[in-house]
């Protein structure tokens, strides 16, 4: 498979190992249980995850992706990294940052493609989403919520415009077509930790004693639906659910995205496997539910709406592989490498979380992973990106977003 810009990458082997899992997590301190994390860290990832494109696509069968640009000796990426429909149009690290009064927020620090140096450059937004196309991105500036919304040229690196709301918004995301925004309203920081809202954490101590530790404010208000063209922005009232599971996961965020036509919304339950979807004016919509909706995973639809990714699959036969599954059935589909799957280059191939073939051990390498190229028909993989580093709470830990370019 050949790489623009650079020479032919030859595809490598899955990796084999007995047993491994990505048990992705935010960074937080170690004080919090581990197996209290990766009980919730799936539910987690499908709230706060990653913008993915659902729309467009390659006609069915294509055994080979058009267009890859692979930086597989660099982690965190310095230039563009893209196969097919998709691309890393940013990448983020987290960071506890203490505040006044013993609070803290779990801040993220934006890398964003800059389409002048073609590069990706460190901002100062709070948050970020980049619009299909990757010309525009939305940012949010300073300590969430914020009253304003800013558009920003990805050329110029400037913002065009703000638009104002009346509540503060502490997330955005654009619609599958670039022409409406979501933006979720909270009361407090999302992702912040306060002392007044403690949460229990067992052996946080030295000594291995329970201790009440900072915990997150369930603080969501609702959510706009705004108009990009004309910046006209329609308030919904949907405040967050209060529940124990959304603490113990650590975050207060419960964002809203798009559903893969851009006709409804939903959120992520946290209380079991599920979703909730809405309408664009905030109307519950009862809609029949499918198996694919009962996954704890994030679930990311094939451009052509017939397949979704599925979990790990627990290293069958040896190797470390993902389900993929029929979006109407649930049932398999195909088995494909990697750990967690991302997003869909085309109809029949992914990007992938994959970890180091040579040290993929459970308690040991599995964190080491890269990003990497998979298809539906094979076992090869093509690196994308470098390896990670092995430590999950590594301050650099960085996590892609996947635009349509």
């Amino acid at each position: 498979m050949l790489c623009r810009g650079g020479t032919a990458i030859k595809p490598e082997q899955s990796p084999r190992s007995d047993d491994s899992t990505e048990r992705e997590q935010r960074s937080l301190p170690r004080r919090r249980s581990r197996g209290l994390a990766v009980a919730v860290v799936a539910v987690v990832a499908a709230v706060i995850g990653v913008s993915v494109a659902l729309t467009g696509g390659d006609p069915e069968g294509q055994s080979e992706v058009s267009d890859v640009v692979a930086r597989p000796d660099q982690s965190p990426p310095r230039e563009l990294i893209a196969a097919g429909q998709v691309a890393v149009s940013a990448y983020y690290t987290t960071q506890l940052v203490q505040q006044p009064d013993g609070d803290a927020v779990n801040g993220r620090e934006w890398s964003l493609y800059n389409a002048a140096t073609e590069r990706y450059e460190k901002t100062d937004w709070a948050w970020l989403d980049v619009a299909p196309g990757m010309k525009t991105a939305a940012v949010l500036e300073g300590d969430l919520p914020v009253s304003r919304i800013g558009l920003m040229n990805l050329s110029t690196g400037k913002v065009q415009r703000w638009i104002e709301v009346d509540k503060g918004v502490g997330g955005v995301q654009f619609s599958p077509d670039g022409e409406r925004l979501v933006a979720t309203t909270y009361s407090h920081h999302p992702d912040g930790l306060f002392q007044d809202a403690p949460v229990r954490v067992e052996g946080a101590s030295e000594g291995g004693e329970s201790q009440d530790m900072p915990g997150p404010k369930q603080s969501r208000t609702g959510f706009y639906v705004i108009d990009v063209d004309s910046g006209q922005a329609e308030f919904s009232e949907r405040p967050a659910k209060k529940d124990s599971l959304a603490a113990m996961a650590g975050t207060g965020r419960q964002d809203f995205g798009w559903s893969r036509d851009g006709e409804l919304l939903w959120e992520q339950r946290l209380d079991r496997p599920g979703r909730n979807y809405y309408d664009v004016n905030g109307r519950l919509k009862p809609l029949p539910q499918q198996k694919t909706d009962l996954l704890l995973t994030p679930v990311v639809t094939s451009p052509d709406g017939k397949l979704v990714t599925g979990g790990f699959a627990g290293g069958e036969d040896g190797r470390i592989v993902s389900e993929v599954l029929d979006a109407k059935t649930g049932k398999r589909s195909a088995v494909v490498p990697g750990q967690q799957l991302l997003a869909w280059a085309d109809n029949t191939h992914l990007v992938a979380w994959r970890c180091d073939p040579s040290q993929c051990e459970p308690g040991k390498g599995e964190f080491r992973n890269q990003l990497v190229l998979v298809g539906l028909d094979s076992d090869e993989v093509t690196p994308l990106s470098g390896f990670r580093k092995a430590e999950v709470d590594y301050a650099g830990r960085w996590t892609p977003v996947f635009t349509r370019r």
